[in-house]
């Protein structure tokens, strides 16, 4: 590894600010491990150039409306909290939780209409939790009637009841890449959670080198469920795999607190997984979360933007509410917010994955839609200087953001007003390097000419009379 990715990797760890109390942290693993595959080099170049996607967590739980999956979960944390009214012990809240599949008939599920709002408002690709670490199944696998096309699911009646085909299929239709989500752990399976023993905590309940068998069985499920998501999905061009702590234990690494609490040996042998999903998917990019090596082939720092821009293929997931899941009444970030966070992570050299969570009928909070209704507007004028760009210095100065073209062009400016109702200053004055030769400026947005001027490493630009809301963003156009 160079110095320059040590450092930048360095710096992630010690900068990640947290957004949201709803989330756990995710660290980013210590090493990158650049894939040799052309196909798949070739994959990620195009997926870094389309900078916005829409992340969606939905199941059972949304019913609720708690926490995506962990109230199942035996640890005494702030997001594995149980309501008692869902259960007085334990087992009686797990049996509640697990009966929510026969209540389950989200009847207003639309996947036309996110994908029309998504497409207006500037996201590229879609990530689906296809199953979370709950084991619900939201596509028709043959390994567990735990999914939304079982009869004991009365959803499965609806014509679109295998969601993740109608979701994937919608998005496709409008221009989308594909990702499926998918929780390596199964808290539902009996070959993760044995009933024979208590759940302790995250992890399997049971030594898999005292249970060999077993654990084949656990490996042999989660192979033929990736297999399916894989053969049967149409095109799919992201595995997002979730649930780090099933991994080879000799990963571990014992700086990092959740993963000193892996025990045992979780080997669910990715090797043999990746591969597959390659042949079924050439060039599929496969992202095997916190796990470093040949299958993690970009890091996702989650409700959270690295302070300094990396060097190695990287994506922000985080919430437009404060949670994953739906929560009735959430609180949605405002669109400045949203704007100002893409310019960020853009300007870093990462991807913007933004979660949206369903509620039990199939549909958005309204808010949701507002927000990318405001979005749309924003995106159509600076396009340009949002797609296909690179991350280049100075980054970041003052509330001035930069990105570049990949012919290097073109270098965009947002200008950002963070704490308060965006106001265009007159006068905009930001710093550029030696090498940027300036032959025109636009302010995106303004069809007349700008007035503007060099003074030694400062760029100086008079800023038009016009309506502008979030963020500016200046267009220098190189010689």
């Amino acid at each position: 590894m160079t110095y320059t990715r040590k450092r930048n990797l360095l710096l992630l760890f010690i900068s990640l600010c947290f957004l949201s109390t709803y989330a756990q942290e995710h660290n980013v693993s210590a090493g990158y491990q650049k894939p040799t595959d052309p196909t798949v080099l070739e994959n990620l170049e195009t997926w870094q150039d389309l900078k916005f996607g829409l992340f969606m967590h939905w199941g059972t739980y949304s019913q609720w409306g708690i926490v995506e999956s962990w109230s199942l979960c035996p640890e005494d944390e702030g997001w594995t909290q149980r309501k008692p009214e869902h259960g007085e012990t334990y087992f009686e809240y797990v049996k509640n939780y697990e009966n929510l599949q026969k209540t389950f008939n989200p009847v207003d599920f639309n996947p036309q209409k996110w994908a029309d709002a998504a497409k207006a408002a500037g996201m590229k690709y879609v990530v689906f939790t296809t199953k979370h670490h709950d084991g619900f199944a939201m596509f028709d696998t043959k390994e567990s009637d735990y999914k939304i096309t079982s009869p004991n699911t009365p959803f499965s009646t609806n014509p679109k009841a295998d969601v993740t085909k109608a979701i994937f299929s919608t998005f496709r239709n409008e221009g989308f890449k594909i990702g499926a989500y998918f929780s390596k752990p199964d808290w539902h399976t009996d070959y993760y959670w044995w009933s024979y023993f208590p759940p302790k905590d995250r992890n399997v309940n049971y030594d898999p080198l005292k249970y060999p068998d077993r654990w084949e069985k656990y490996k042999t499920f989660t192979y033929n469920q990736i297999n399916e998501l894989t053969s049967n999905y149409g095109k799919v061009d992201i595995l997002w795999l979730d649930g780090g702590w099933v991994r080879p234990f000799k990963t571990i690494d014992q700086n990092v607190e959740w993963q000193r609490t892996i025990k045992v040996e979780q080997d669910i042998d990715m090797d043999r997984i990746g591969n597959m999903a390659r042949t079924n998917q050439p060039g599929i990019i496969v992202v095997d979360r916190t796990v470093p090596g040949e299958w993690e082939n970009y890091v996702t720092p989650e409700q959270a933007i690295p302070e300094h821009p990396l060097d190695i293929p990287w994506e922000s997931c985080i919430t437009m509410g404060n949670s994953f899941s739906y929560v009735p009444n959430d609180q949605y970030k405002p669109t400045q917010k949203i704007v100002e966070t893409l310019a960020k992570i853009i300007s870093r050299g990462g991807n913007y994955l933004l979660n949206i969570a369903p509620g039990p009928n199939g549909d958005f909070d309204q808010a949701a839609y507002d927000r990318l209704g405001e979005l749309s507007s924003w995106v159509a004028i600076n396009e340009s200087a949002i797609y296909a760009t690179r991350a280049i210095a100075p980054y970041h100065e003052g509330d001035y953001y930069y990105t570049r073209s990949k012919d290097y062009k073109t270098i965009n400016v947002f200008h950002l007003s963070e704490g308060k109702d965006y106001q265009q200053p007159e006068i905009f004055q930001f710093s550029i390097s030696d090498n940027f030769n300036v032959k025109d400026v636009k302010v995106l947005g303004y069809k007349g000419k700008v007035k503007w001027s060099k003074n030694n490493d400062k760029l100086v630009v008079e800023a038009p009379k016009m309506d502008v809301r979030y963020a500016s963003v200046i267009q220098l156009t190189l010689k």
